[in-house]
């Protein structure tokens, strides 16, 4: 595969962006290679500079569940454009997509655009904070919900302590308020809460973990999340900037069952273009300002393009993309199974729906060290690998694998088809 002019960009690029790129997993450092340079997606399909095309699952990072420039997309905003790009003024766009959010997401009562996941949950963490008058959140080691300095936090020597910050330039003291629980496990959380009585305004959770790979929840996770939360008085947060609108029309909070108080939304609202949103119970809600004191404010948000984008993406979310997605996902999750059991590497495949993650390891994957116990350089092996034969999966053990409406039956066999390869070179 000739990737001459990625790696002359790449090279240009180090001089100008740090580490060439603008987000670290796109560096391709975690899978021993360098970053292709994309000029053009379509479909299921990217197309980088050097004319190498590849079947994508990394759908910029779960966005794109119709797939890459779908033609009612591109029309709609083709009719939006000439109408401006910002207003910095309402605009009835917003009041239309906020409508659909509401009608598919019950439990968000009143909703406050913004422009990215990280914008969504530091706002929440601010309104959650001010609607209890605490300080203290709890997190998952795992979990991720932006590089905001309060979630940048790991656990410390014990399941009870502060955390500490896990990127220089994070204060001790924006850590300090931050608790770490662990991921399916009940118990840790009461612990946490029990020893900050009184202190916890919210707690904080991917329903679906997809930020350490695809982790989905225990049966009665979340219902215990709940119980918690109501018991000790604390928020419960659902970071669904992954899960919202692709686990289901109304997210995980839809297939679970449980209702948070607050959630944050990103990536599908926008149809591929930035945006985030959170929102929860009117009373919660009207503490932002202007309708109360908490003051969260952005130029480009709700701006025209992202808002046409999401009622156009919204209005698309049918039953049988869901059916058809789900199969999907089932069959390329088996096939990777049977690939790896065909050539003898051990691999646990987690998979949800359009969401899937082989992990290189033989222990069953529930939380954040059962994920880590999986084996990197294995998988930095199989992505070279797969990449060669023109699948584009994630550059990172830790990532989901999305599916789209784009993707075929084709598409999946072929993936299978070339892991079956991969898996016995890596065998060898």
């Amino acid at each position: 595969m000739n990737t001459t002019t990625s790696a002359r960009l790449f090279k240009r690029a180090l001089g100008i962006l740090p580490g060439g790129v603008d987000s670290p997993v796109r560096a391709f450092k975690s899978v021993g290679a360098s970053p292709l340079f994309i000029r053009r997606a379509y479909g299921a399909r990217l197309e980088d500079v050097d004319g190498n095309v590849f079947v994508d699952y990394v759908m910029s990072w779960g966005p794109l569940i119709h797939g890459h420039a779908p033609r009612g997309l591109v029309k709609a905003l083709g009719r939006a454009t000439p109408l401006g790009t910002s207003y910095g003024a309402p605009s009835p766009l917003e009041v239309e997509l906020a409508l659909r959010v509401r009608k598919l997401m019950p439990s968000l009562e009143r909703v406050r655009f913004v422009s990215s996941g990280t914008e969504a949950a530091m706002s929440a963490v601010r309104v959650a904070r001010a609607a209890t008058g605490r300080d203290k959140i709890i997190k998952f080691a795992g979990c991720y919900h932006g590089h905001a300095d309060a979630f940048l936090v790991q656990a410390g020597s014990g399941a009870l302590t502060l955390g500490t910050p896990t990127s220089p330039g994070v204060t001790k003291a924006a850590a300090a308020d931050t608790l770490v629980a662990t991921y399916n496990d009940l118990a840790s959380v009461e612990k946490v809460f029990k020893a900050n009585k009184g202190q916890v305004a919210a707690l904080c959770v991917e329903p679906i973990a997809g930020n350490m790979g695809l982790v989905p929840p225990a049966d009665g996770f979340l219902r215990g999340l709940r119980d918690l939360c109501d018991k000790y008085g604390a928020l419960l947060v659902f970071d669904e900037v992954i899960s919202g609108f692709r686990a289901a029309p109304g997210g995980a909070q839809q297939v679970y069952g449980v209702t948070p108080d607050m959630t944050c939304l990103g990536k599908i609202i926008g149809g591929g273009l930035p945006v985030g949103a959170y929102g929860g119970k009117a009373e919660v809600m009207e503490l932002v300002s202007p309708a109360g004191p908490v003051y969260q404010a952005g130029t480009l948000s709700g701006n025209p393009l992202a808002m046409t984008a999401g009622i156009w993406c919204l209005d698309q979310l049918k039953p049988k993309l869901y059916k058809d997605l789900a199969a999907l996902g089932s069959r390329l999750a088996a096939g990777f199974a049977d690939a790896a059991r065909e050539a003898g590497v051990a691999l646990q495949v987690n998979a949800f729906g359009s969401l899937v993650t082989p992990f290189f390891t033989d222990r069953q994957v529930r939380d954040y060290a059962s994920a880590t116990s999986a084996n990197t350089e294995l998988y930095a092996k199989f992505f070279r690998g797969m990449l060669a034969r023109g699948i584009y999966p994630p550059p990172s053990q830790f990532e989901a694998w999305f599916l789209s409406a784009a993707h075929t039956k084709k598409d999946v066999d072929k993936t299978i088809a070339a892991a079956r390869e991969v898996m016995r070179e890596l065998a060898s």
